[in-house]
């Protein structure tokens, strides 16, 4: 990319965020994140194809969250002649301790691999996860589990199969428009991707306050993936056969006066 194209780029990211300062983090520091963001774009490939203004506002995503492009907490993505925002595993461990209402403690995800062993466990109404990696494990990945554990002594997971993150990947994950690809990051870092998705997911059980609109949209954008697309199969219910449950929602059904059903 010649200076004169980083030159743009730098005006423009910088107007975009002088327009936005009510929307930074309180601890944001604009000289700092300005030449991160030059240095980083400096070494993205095919940047110079993009369109300056997409990349400005691509950048302006990390400044929303206080994320870092320079310490990999989150990339710029080309997808199509456009630049993505998308946050790393890094990222999401950061934003996750930063927002959440409930204090969280410790929170991280880890792949579980062949040799490994993992076990969940509910006693007393209690539940805990179990894991002992093998030391250097190498082996197949058989999937991926996060953990949040919060100041108050709760605690919460998920786990997901290789088979169950595939299917995300291939169904809600991002792709290129001029290929048809995923990101480069799906092969080159495939474990921090399995382990982004199940993190994730899990981020879904726990509530997130973030300081600004703003700040909400670049999270979501942030993912390589939306899990509000994911569609659920409708369950019957165990304890009332006219009763269904959709994702996650109950609903109760009644015959009606001409035999028919009704939904309250």
């Amino acid at each position: 990319m010649s200076n004169t194209q980083l030159a743009t780029i730098h005006n423009n990211l910088e107007r975009l965020i002088d327009s936005k300062r009510d929307a930074m983090p309180s601890s944001f520091n604009k000289t700092r994140f300005l030449q991160n963001c030059m240095t980083v774009l400096q070494d993205t490939n095919r940047i110079e194809k993009a369109d300056p203004v997409s990349i400005a506002r691509t950048m302006l995503k990390g400044a929303f969250l206080g994320l870092d492009f320079f310490n990999k907490e989150c990339y710029a993505i080309i997808y199509g002649g456009k630049v993505e925002f998308m946050t790393d595993y890094k990222g999401e461990v950061k934003l996750a301790k930063k927002y959440s209402l409930n204090r969280i403690k410790d929170i991280y995800a880890k792949v579980v691999r062949a040799g490994d062993e993992f076990e969940e466990i509910i006693e007393g109404g209690k539940q805990s996860v179990n894991f002992k990696p093998l030391p250097f494990n190498d082996g197949e990945i058989l999937g991926a589990f996060a953990v949040v554990t919060f100041e108050d002594g709760s605690m919460n997971y998920d786990t997901m199969s290789v088979k169950d993150i595939e299917n995300i990947k291939e169904n809600f994950s991002k792709k290129s428009k001029e290929t048809g690809q995923f990101s480069k990051a799906w092969v080159v870092t495939t474990s921090e991707m399995y382990k982004k998705t199940v993190l994730r997911r899990l981020c879904k059980n726990i509530e997130l306050d973030f300081d600004t609109i703003e700040a909400k949209q670049a999270f979501e954008d942030g993912g390589d993936f939306d899990f509000n697309k994911e569609k659920r199969p409708v369950q019957e219910s165990p304890l009332n056969p006219k009763a269904t449950v959709i994702d996650g929602e109950f609903t109760e059904v009644k015959e009606g006066a001409a035999g028919g059903t009704e939904q309250e």
